[in-house]
């Protein structure tokens, strides 16, 4: 987390992680499968809006589609450190195409209702407590070289914000002239490309665990682990508050498509769009750096620029005016979230790997259910700008807590990034 931060030349951005197979085929499913998933997600919003008008049920249904990630997904790092993360993805990948073939058919025949809306998406909550964790930690494994892992991360973050970017744009249009069923047909459709992915991937057979079967006592070694390390623990519980009162935003966003800004289901796509813009921007800077150095310094950073284009954007009444400030406010979120991982990554000691990114998980996906429900019944009350307002302060104040924590955290780390070779045993970081 030192101060030092090498910038790779652009042209060798994509040069590192791509060079391995496996990943390849991974970056190349996903990357597809991506993209029909960011067209669910705005999908469903829009449905869900179009039935109730409801700001409040906006949030209460990100609620239901997310708490389950929240309560499961220590269990599951648990299981993960356990099992074949390789097949574990492809149970998960499977299953999601199912819920997404479900939402469809319902929605195509016109017998969808929120209930149902409510309890797909706890199912797809539950999926992605064992999907992400198992997702993180099977990244090194995809790779031959551990220094080729901060790009890999970075890679995917760029992945995700370029399906991000062109999900929203096509989901929008498909709404408008064939509605909402056909955008989760295609997104069932679109897992075809990872699962053919992950079955064409060799992956060397792993040695039967030697962990002890306790379910409990692995979990509580985890949780010691996490608490008991401040550098992973400061990043995690930043990590948690950007997603618990930052990321909801998102939820708000039909309502301040529809109410604040007078516009439709286009006016939705384009205001993600605008934050895909800058997510995926800052993905690209991150996969085109060197090291994990100066990392600490940029998450405090992103935390704040973040934090303060929600609050400028609380403000806006103009549709050109809220998607500029969109585009650093996807910048900062997401360059956030990658930089975290990639830290996070890098310090965790491999046998726990998994754990780890549970607690990652639910700190970045498991409180924005919380967060979603604190925004719904805030805009219900107050308005969407109100809500959206109260979450870029948080985020601001949070940065800034952690910078001033930075110094402590880079002596903690030093002996690890000794250990790593990241650091040459000089006074210097």
């Amino acid at each position: 987390m030192s101060n030092a931060a090498p910038v790779k030349p652009a042209g060798a951005i994509f040069g590192r992680a791509l060079r391995h197979r496996n990943y390849r085929l991974f970056f190349s499913g996903q990357s597809i499968s991506l993209v029909g998933t960011w067209i669910t997600r705005v999908a469903t919003s829009w449905l869900v809006y179009r039935l109730t008008g409801s700001s409040l049920l906006l949030g209460t249904v990100g609620f239901a589609g997310q708490i389950p990630t929240f309560l499961v997904a220590p269990f599951a790092g648990v299981w993960v450190d356990r099992w074949n993360r390789h097949r574990v993805l492809l149970v998960t990948q499977v299953l999601a195409m199912l819920q997404s073939a479900a939402l469809a058919a319902l929605t195509l025949s016109g017998r969808v209702t929120i209930p149902w809306i409510v309890a797909l998406g706890v199912f797809q909550g539950v999926i992605n407590a064992f999907d992400v964790p198992a997702r993180q930690s099977f990244i090194m494994y995809m790779l031959e070289e551990r220094a080729d892992l901060p790009n890999a991360i970075a890679l995917n973050s760029s992945m995700v914000n370029g399906a991000r970017l062109l999900g929203p744009s096509i989901a929008g249009a498909l709404i408008a002239a064939v509605g909402e069923g056909y955008c989760f047909l295609i997104d069932a459709v679109s897992y075809v490309a990872v699962v053919a992915s992950l079955v064409a991937m060799r992956i060397p057979k792993a040695p039967p665990s030697k962990e002890p079967r306790d379910m409990l006592g692995q979990l509580v070694e985890g949780f010691r682990y996490v608490a008991g390390f401040k550098p992973i623990k400061s990043v995690l519980l930043l990590m948690a508050l950007v997603s618990f009162m930052g990321m909801p935003y998102q939820v708000l966003m039909p309502a301040v498509a529809s109410r604040i800004l007078h516009g439709g289901a286009h006016t939705l796509g384009f205001l993600m769009t605008a934050s895909g813009v800058g997510a995926l921007t800052g993905t690209l800077y991150l996969a085109s750096r060197r090291s994990v150095l100066g990392l600490g310094k940029i998450i405090a950073f992103a935390a704040a620029l973040f934090g303060s284009c929600l609050i400028a954007f609380s403000f806006s009444r103009t549709f050109w005016l809220s998607f500029v400030l969109l585009v650093p406010a996807g910048l900062g979120m997401m360059v956030q979230m990658a930089a975290s991982n990639t830290i996070l990554q890098t310090l965790v000691d491999d046998d726990k790997r998994g754990r780890v990114m549970s607690f990652f998980t639910m700190a970045f996906f498991g409180t924005v259910p919380f967060g979603s429900l604190f925004a719904g019944v805030t805009a219900d009350a107050f308005g969407a700008p109100a809500a959206i307002l109260v979450g870029g302060v948080c985020c601001v104040l949070g940065g800034a807590v952690f910078y001033r924590a930075l110094p402590g955290l880079r002596e903690a780390v030093r002996p690890i990034y000794l250990r790593l070779g990241i650091l040459s045993d000089s006074p210097e970081q």
